[in-house]
């Protein structure tokens, strides 16, 4: 019997090719919607969710950027995503990023802090970075230039020889025309005040941690130091701070500078030259330099300057007041980095033709 039936075996082909279509575009479908709703969540993390952080303060560094701060909401924000945050950055935000504590709330969203950020009006905080071996001038500017801070007594038209008058301390100076110069009676270090701390508070905080630190150090010095104060020591604590900033070199730095007084020696150390020249330092010290007399070039004065030449750190006083054992009467740099120390001038002379050697060859 001859059927006009439909082949069962061509049937079953289609329905099966039809099934297989149909399962591959629900696996598609499923595969947009799971990476659509992937996308919403990280979107959705990133812009509204909250981290599990409580109120807290957030610190943004001077000198640092929208995009810097992306690596810490990484570590905070789950699913977060660092480049719809540096477009979001990108095409958003145009106002400047002042440093600072900012106070955010609890679980923080990443556009309420961009909201904060931007604003700059939820510092809480001000920072106050002072780095060791800088000078009195260049805190006075940092204080000055630090958004959130009073100004009160270091305005423009203020005399800053007035200052010890007007911070009411008795920090010692020399007599005569230093008599007002407060050089090295600020503690170096980072500080945190209130916002709207004014910068009479500021300067007072920052004296009072130098007095003690000195009269804490000063109590503990070694004996037989050729120093007739402790404004002596902190002299000579300033110097170290200029000549190294390699912390096992202080002491050794020290006693080369103490052993030099002891013999009547001069110091002869390059940044009394620099601290004497003031604003006409370019750089260089010239040959007329060294042979310039002024009240702080060592090379043409007897004994310490009249002033510290710096804002020495706790590390440096110590080391004026704990030098090294050793005989060293000189110092030069290596080139490589670090000092080589000696005992002789024949053997200092040596040192310095093997500087120059490797300053010829870098």
């Amino acid at each position: 019997m001859v059927c006009d039936c439909p082949n069962k075996t061509q049937s079953q082909q289609d329905d099966n090719q039809r099934s297989f279509f149909m399962m591959k575009g629900y696996q598609w479908l499923l595969a947009l919607t799971l990476i659509l709703g992937a996308l919403l969540l990280v979107v959705y993390q990133t812009f509204l969710g909250q981290s599990t952080q409580p109120e807290q303060l957030f610190t943004v560094e001077s000198g640092q950027s929208y995009y810097g701060l992306i690596p810490t909401w990484q570590s905070k924000v789950p699913l977060f995503s660092a480049t719809l945050a540096k477009l979001y950055i990108k095409t958003q935000i145009d106002a400047p990023l002042y440093a600072g504590v900012y106070q955010l709330p609890a679980n923080p969203t990443f556009l309420q802090v961009m909201q904060i950020l931007e604003q700059g009006a939820d510092i809480a905080m001000v920072k106050v970075q002072i780095i060791e071996g800088k000078t009195a001038k260049d805190l006075y500017a940092t204080i000055k230039d630090t958004q959130g801070v009073a100004i009160e007594i270091l305005d423009k038209s203020d005399d800053l020889n007035r200052l010890k008058q007007r911070l009411g301390i008795d920090a010692t100076t020399p007599d005569g025309k230093y008599a007002n110069n407060l050089e090295g009676w600020f503690a170096p270090d980072t500080y945190l005040f209130a916002k709207g701390s004014s910068d009479k508070h500021i300067l007072t905080t920052l004296y009072d941690k130098q007095r003690q630190l000195l009269t804490d150090a000063w109590a503990n010095r070694d004996e037989n130091l050729p120093y007739k104060s402790p404004y002596d020591a902190l002299i000579m604590a300033s110097i170290i701070e200029k000549e190294t900033g390699i912390a096992e070199e202080r002491e050794k730095v020290a006693a080369v500078f103490i052993n030099r007084l002891r013999l009547g020696m001069r110091l002869q150390t390059d940044p009394t030259i620099i601290y004497g020249m003031g604003e006409r330092y370019d750089g260089n010290i010239r040959r007329a330099d060294i042979n310039e007399k002024t009240d702080y070039n060592t090379y043409q004065i007897d004994g310490l300057p009249p002033t510290p030449i710096a804002l020495p750190s706790k590390a440096a006083i110590n080391a004026a007041m704990h030098p090294a054992d050793i005989d060293a009467l000189y110092f030069v740099a290596t080139g490589t980095g670090g000092h080589t120390f000696s005992n002789t001038l024949k053997e200092h002379n040596q040192a310095v033709q093997e500087y120059l050697k490797i300053i010829k060859n870098q």
